[in-house]
Parts: C-alpha cells; sequence; structure tokens
C-alpha cells in the first residue's frame, strides 16, 4: 500500500467513524448520512452504503439525488432490477445529468443491459417532442 493510499484509507476511515457517531445520536440526520454513504462506498462497504441509501430514501421520498445514489448502490451490489427501479424514479423525479449518468463507474453494470439502452432512448425522445 502506497504512503498516498494509507492516507486516503485513514482519512475514510476517520469519515465513517464521525459520520458513524453522528447518527447514533441522531439516526435521521441526513446531513450526516449522505456523506456517510458516499465514504461507505468509496472504502468498498457497499453493502452498508446501500442501507444508508435505503434509509435516505424514506426520509427524502422526493429527492432525485437520493434515488440515483440508491439505483448506484444496487448497481454495485449487482442487483439490477432494484437499481432500474431506483433509477427510473430518480428520472420521474427529475433527474436529468445524463452526461455523468454515462460515465459514471458506479453504474456501469446497468449500462450493460437493454434496459438501459432503452431507458436513454426513451429520454432523446422526450427531448426532442
Amino acid at each position: 500500500m502506497t504512503e498516498k493510499s494509507k492516507k486516503n484509507k485513514s482519512h475514510l476511515d476517520f469519515e465513517i467513524d464521525f459520520f458513524e457517531k453522528l447518527i447514533t445520536k441522531n439516526p435521521d440526520f441526513i446531513d450526516a448520512l449522505i456523506p456517510l454513504a458516499e465514504a461507505y462506498t468509496k472504502a468498498g462497504r457497499h453493502e452498508d452504503g446501500l442501507n444508508i441509501d435505503k434509509r435516505l430514501a424514506k426520509l427524502k421520498a422526493n429527492d432525485a439525488i437520493v434515488y440515483y445514489n440508491l439505483a448506484c448502490s444496487y448497481s454495485l451490489l449487482e442487483d439490477m432490477d432494484k437499481a432500474f427501479t431506483a433509477l427510473k424514479k430518480a428520472i420521474s423525479l427529475g433527474y436529468n445529468d445524463f452526461e455523468y449518468m454515462d460515465i459514471d463507474p458506479d453504474l456501469s453494470g446497468l449500462r450493460e443491459d437493454k434496459r438501459y439502452q432503452k431507458i436513454i432512448y426513451n429520454l432523446a425522445k422526450k427531448k426532442r417532442g
């Protein structure tokens, strides 16, 4: 492990510990849950990230970014059916950064699925009128 990767790991460990302590005191503290989910994902703790994303989806049921992140978590865990359901919900709630969606490494599994191309086709069709 390089010195830089050791620093990144210790920084991630610190972040995770910090945000876990915050949500222990206040389990619905959204401003701690969001970065905790991101830190879990960066640390490769995809199951933990998914659990936080599911909590966020309950707390922020109309938030497009929350559902986009939920789709990413499901995709990372190779649960493509649930990933597509969450992605469609994100789009219906207004998610529209399709350029990023096309390069987001968390969605690489989805992009290999025919359903992804269908979503993109339908979005392009909508844009044209």
